[in-house]
């Protein structure tokens, strides 16, 4: 039985499931180049069918997350969500309206889901179902935060877990506490849409004149370059409670920012994202650990989009009780099409353990695709004898490297398939990648990718759990600082991607590094512009390359030289 999951809000996209397989799974914004995009996810549905040979008869089972009042209302008149979107992504100039426009979307947006709204929301994607070519089908209907709660506990390998989701809100929650045993997921705790952390860390980022659902890992690098305030003068601290298993806000949403906008008055920038950051890890970690107390369960399974915030995964990583701690790597709303699918599989089949190899579950390209786009731009290119080998020696000369193999990853994060890679030691060349070609703020850090045999010789704080999808941050060793200062924060942390044993083309390439290097460690950072999508094809791929000027790619079997 084939299973669509479909998710058509804030990053939205499909994907398609079998039995215990994760067939194929892509956000939409790769396909219609809209950051984050909000449209229902026609391309993404098509292609989960066009590159799995599905026919459209053949899909008899479909699920979509989350019905609640805000989100059913953006479903029947999209406008509204589209105004929202272009205000948000600073598309579209705020008018005399737009204040009152927004105070409203976040009271609307604590109602929950009844059975009003969830007739009204099947009705209407039963609608686009049918308009795409689907008859015959069934539509499952999903809680949002179960949605999430499942991709983090069956995809972890755990055979019982903490299972915690945290994000801003949906279907009138800001998040969950589950218990993951013998296959069951029985949730705990449900924590109010009134009292969000992730509303909380929302409004920050906003008043900060960032982009809120976007910016907010900006907040969390820039909070490295504060002064410290100590948490008993922290003045958030107290805007934010946690009783057992619950969370208590002093204010409901909008006097939440009120009440964040008279602190910012008084102190810089920096130190308003500290504050911010503080909060959060205090509060985040007392929930954990009165969870854990009262479940006994030392193995931590998280999801939702709070939990992108890398600083307080590597916090909770490190807590004296916890055992092992996986975060789901679409952990944000981009990660629904295949959570509703989840819970919709468990429940007609019973499936409860889904094994996350790997992300690249998008869609990938024959060097016959490659060479037609390659030829039509008027690039300068060659196919190469060893196409690892010749990357490898670019980027040890200090090159910089666009590099775009095999299927496409899913979520926020570059893995090693639609990477820009560099030397990880250089200032120079981290400068020159903000600057020129990502064109984003000096203090946002680069990642490193490295080899699992030399994390624990990079990493102070390397456990043996590995990281395989740049989901925690780690402390780097003084004695290496200087050979990975490209990769690394003001604070002397970073966000790796640890690579395992395995046949991929990025772990031959960093072998080949480290024959070269010493180290079998590279920068990665995502293929694209700050602000775009990371490129999905090889036209977008020769696109940022002409657009950023960069004189290098390997893409396919063949390596491009810039003009």
């Amino acid at each position: 039985m084939k299973i669509l999951g479909i998710w058509d809000g804030h990053d939205a996209g499909a994907a398609l499931i079998e039995g215990d397989n994760i067939l194929f799974a892509i956000n939409e914004e790769r396909l219609t180049r809209r950051k984050l995009e909000i449209a229902f996810p026609v391309k993404s549905v098509n292609a989960c069918l066009e590159h799995t040979g599905t026919p459209i008869e053949e899909i008899s089972e479909i699920a979509v997350s989350t019905s609640d009042f805000a989100k059913t209302l953006g479903r029947v008149i999209p406008s509204l969500r589209e105004e929202y979107y272009l205000i948000r992504r600073r598309k579209k100039g705020p008018k005399k309206a737009s204040v009152l426009k927004k105070k409203l979307k976040y009271k609307l947006t604590e109602y929950p889901s009844s059975p009003l709204t969830k007739w009204i929301s099947r009705h209407n994607i039963q609608s686009h179902l049918k308009t795409l070519g689907f008859q015959n089908f069934r539509l499952h209907i999903t809680d949002h935060h179960l949605s999430h709660a499942v991709t983090a506990a069956f995809c972890s390998g755990f055979e019982q877990a903490l299972v915690i989701t945290l994000d801003g809100l949906g279907d009138g929650l800001s998040g969950s506490i589950s218990r993951y045993e013998q296959g069951k997921l029985e949730r705990i705790a449900a924590l109010s849409s009134r009292h969000s952390l992730g509303i909380f860390f929302e409004h920050v980022t906003n008043l900060m004149n960032m982009r809120e659902l976007e910016d907010e890992g900006k907040v969390m690098a820039l909070a490295n370059y504060a002064y410290p305030v100590d948490d008993a003068q922290n003045p958030m601290m107290e805007l934010i409670q946690v009783e057992g298993l619950s969370v208590r806000c002093s204010h409901a949403s909008l006097g939440m920012y009120e009440a964040l906008r008279k602190i910012l008055w008084y102190y810089p920038s920096e130190q308003f994202a500290y504050m911010a950051q503080r909060t959060l890890e205090v509060k985040v970690l007392e929930l954990a650990q009165n969870a854990m107390n009262t479940t006994g369960l030392n193995q931590l399974c998280l999801a939702g989009g709070l939990f992108s915030n890398v600083k307080v995964n590597r916090l909770l990583r490190l807590l004296p009780r916890v055992r092992r701690c996986f975060v789901f790597p679409n952990m944000g709303d981009g990660g629904l099409p295949l959570g509703a699918a989840f819970a919709a599989n468990y429940q007609l089949n019973k499936i409860h353990h889904t094994p996350l190899k790997n992300l690249c579950l998008g869609p990938q390209y024959s060097d016959e695709e490659i060479e037609d786009t390659l030829k039509e731009s008027g690039r300068s290119y060659k196919k190469s004898g060893d196409i690892v080998k010749e990357t490898a020696e670019i980027i040890a000369a200090g090159g910089i490297v666009f590099w775009f193999q095999g299927r496409m990853e899913l979520g926020p994060r570059a893995l090693g398939a639609r990477s820009i890679l560099a030397r990880p030691d250089s200032v120079d060349i981290k400068d020159i990648l903000n600057l020129r070609l990502k064109k984003r703020v000096w203090y946002q850090p680069f990642c490193p990718s490295m080899l699992e045999e030399d994390a624990e010789e990079i990493l102070e704080d390397y456990d043996g759990n590995t990281n395989r999808f740049m989901t925690m941050a780690y402390m780097v060793r003084e004695d290496m600082r200087d050979s990975v200062r490209g990769v690394i924060n003001v604070d002397g942390s970073c966000r790796p991607q640890i690579v395992g044993e395995e046949s991929s083309l990025y772990h031959q390439l960093l072998r080949e590094v480290r024959k070269r290097t010493g180290h079998g460690i590279l920068l990665n950072t995502s293929f694209n512009l700050h602000g775009e999508p990371i490129v999905c094809s090889p036209r977008d791929a020769v696109r940022t390359m002409i657009d950023t000027r960069n004189e290098y790619m390997a893409i396919g079997s063949f390596l491009v030289k810039g003009q």
